[in-house]
């Protein structure tokens, strides 16, 4: 490995950052453009869809504020990876794509991780897309699509939303470490790179995923129990469902 690629992985597996958080200055800027170009028709997608969800109920404004706060406070539970000199974290957006959607999801992950770079230096303006790409976009979508496709065989509520947070969580942290790859690996292949930064996360990410399996499946048991209307209104229950479990 070159002596420069070398140095960059060094220095992203020890940089403070965490798994889905990638520090400023780490992505060349050729490939944060790259990831900004990308996520950034998710976001005005996502814009998009919670205009037309609050033009038809104003509360959901208020819900998205609400879960904007969620994914914030989950993903700033900083977990120390014993093998990396980093932290991971759980995600949060597979509870908010379940609910409202991966579009609004998306630009729900894309407020808290604009907050947590301005205000507590957790990842950065420069990698914002990136970040926004992996945790918004891959993470929302993996958790809405495991959900809605656990759901529509007859899985239960409880298996659906523990997959979704569980595939979530891993899919985006694979994501971090393909952008990781390809933006550090210089001349060295793609692969051996991305391997060695996806397994230096494992001994916590594998763990963390099965804990925001149980968070997500807990949040959609415990919305089951005391608001399933508000399911009924997601569409998260069929009107049928509302009544039987009201």
């Amino acid at each position: 490995m070159p002596r420069i690629t070398l140095t960059l992985l060094l220095l992203t597996l020890a940089t403070p950052a965490h798994a889905m958080h990638i520090s400023e200055g780490i992505l060349p800027l050729n490939w944060a453009a790259v990831w900004f170009v990308v996520a950034a028709p998710f976001v005005a997608l996502g814009l998009r869809r919670l205009n037309a969800l609050s033009c038809d109920d104003l509360s959901v404004k208020p819900l998205v504020g609400l879960l904007a706060a969620v994914v914030f406070i989950i993903s700033c539970m900083p977990i120390p990876v014993p093998t990396a000199g980093t932290c991971s974290h759980p995600c949060g957006t597979a509870i908010s794509a379940v609910l409202l959607g991966p579009f609004v999801s998306v630009l729900i992950s894309t407020v808290a991780l604009l907050i947590q770079a301005l205000v507590m230096a957790h990842g950065g303006l420069s990698t914002l897309g990136a970040d926004i790409f992996s945790m918004g976009v891959v993470g929302s979508f993996v958790g809405y699509a495991v959900f809605r496709g656990l759901r529509s065989i007859g899985a239960g509520l409880g298996l659906a939303g523990f997959f979704a947070g569980l595939l979530t969580d891993w899919a985006t942290y694979l994501t971090t470490s393909l952008e990781l790859a390809s933006g550090i690996r210089g001349s060295d292949p793609f692969f051996p790179l991305f391997a060695k930064i996806a397994l230096a996360f494992v001994p916590t990410q594998l763990p963390l995923g099965v804990l925001e399996g149980a968070m997500t499946a807990g949040m959609v048991l415990l919305l089951h129990k005391k608001r399933p209307d508000l399911l009924v209104k997601m569409n998260v229950l069929t009107a049928a469902e509302g009544k039987v479990h009201a």
